[in-house]
């Protein structure tokens, strides 16, 4: 057998969950391409989202960078399922790996139906679908750009997939990156009618309905994207639980659609919400919370261990409520589910 059809088996435990990736193969497309939903955010070294436990056998990562897993973790047996590749058989530890996560990822075109501004910097962007073509997703999935030279732009879908029953099509909230060239394009030049091209789903940040536990739903900036979606999946499905929704902005003007959420109060009497503003100016008038979100987070909750945490936004944002909430208030690490949204500049370091 030569090198290039050399393959190793991977087994997830404690699921038991087995896929076989080919040599030069990271072990995250393979689970990907194997129907095996593994968690994973960045896809690109950059994020920690698919960081688990080695149990046995050996790998080689690609490039990646230190805040995602630092040398200490490596030499602990911990590994980047997204730019590891195996060297032999090799036995992972992860306990989000899930059946249901494993929708069919497709390649679409997608044409540009509505361009909203929900505030300064953020366009509500919605994309209609191809109605012979059924796009199935979870409520806190990503679908990515696929660009003219092949670079790649990720955006978390707003909306739940029921809404989609009346016409096929997904919301995405994009914040405008001056000088970025995609994120310019949809603020200066993106018109209706436009066609354009998607993959997708992506990720493993949706509700985990096989739990009662009261749930933090913790958001920065246009990390609130995918929250939409779980809240209105709630609402649809009916589900109860408890749900406190932190969401964090420089200013209030960055919270922008707060007014939806509080009408979504009175229809959910279990979700609470608390808008957190760090940067006010005296013309904002703002009376409510000031400070880092997810430091609000732990001011109201002194014991997060029978919790669950859903954190969407900027990678320092959830990078530091994974470590403070697990160190400091007890959360179990595998019920934080996180989606950091890195751009261009935080992939390269730069």
């Amino acid at each position: 057998m030569t090198s290039a059809e050399t393959a190793f088996q991977i087994t997830v435990q404690p699921s038991g969950r087995a896929f076989e990736a080919q040599a030069g193969e990271t072990i995250l497309s393979a689970a990907i391409r194997g129907g095996v939903g593994m968690p994973y955010g960045c896809k690109d070294g950059a994020c920690g989202s698919c960081k688990c436990k080695k149990l046995s056998g050996s790998v080689v990562h690609g490039e990646h960078q230190q805040k995602a897993l630092s040398t200490e973790e490596e030499e602990a047996g911990f590994v980047l399922t997204c730019c590891a590749q195996p060297l032999t058989d090799v036995v992972l530890e992860s306990r989000q790996v899930t059946d249901e996560s494993a929708y069919p990822i497709k390649k679409l075109p997608v044409r540009v139906a509505a361009l909203t501004r929900a505030s300064h910097d953020v366009m509500q962007v919605r994309l209609q679908l191809p109605a012979a073509d059924t796009f199935r997703y979870h409520a806190g999935q990503y679908i990515e750009f696929i660009l003219r030279d092949g670079a790649r732009r990720a955006y978390s879908m707003a909306n739940a997939p029921h809404t989609q029953q009346g016409a096929p099509g997904v919301e995405l909230h994009i914040r405008h990156m001056p000088g970025g060239r995609f994120t310019d394009h949809v603020f200066n030049a993106m018109k209706e009618k436009e066609i354009l091209r998607v993959e997708g789903p992506f990720g493993s940040f949706f509700l985990r309905e096989d739990s009662d536990k009261p749930m933090v739903f913790l958001a920065s900036g246009t990390g609130f994207a995918p929250i939409k979606a779980l809240i209105e999946h709630m609402q649809h499905k009916g589900i109860t639980r408890p749900a406190t929704l932190y969401w964090g902005g420089r200013r209030p003007a960055d919270l922008y659609m707060d007014g939806w959420i509080r009408e979504r109060l009175a229809a959910l009497p279990n979700l609470r919400y608390v808008p957190v503003v760090s940067d006010a100016l005296p013309e904002d008038g703002w009376t409510g919370r000031t400070g880092f979100v997810h430091q609000a987070v732990m001011e109201d909750i002194a014991d997060l261990s029978g919790y669950q945490v859903y954190a969407c936004g900027a990678p320092i944002v959830v990078d530091s409520a994974r470590a403070a909430y697990s160190a400091e208030r007890g959360l179990p690490p595998d019920e934080f589910y996180a989606d950091a949204f890195t751009s261009e500049a935080d992939k390269h370091g730069g």
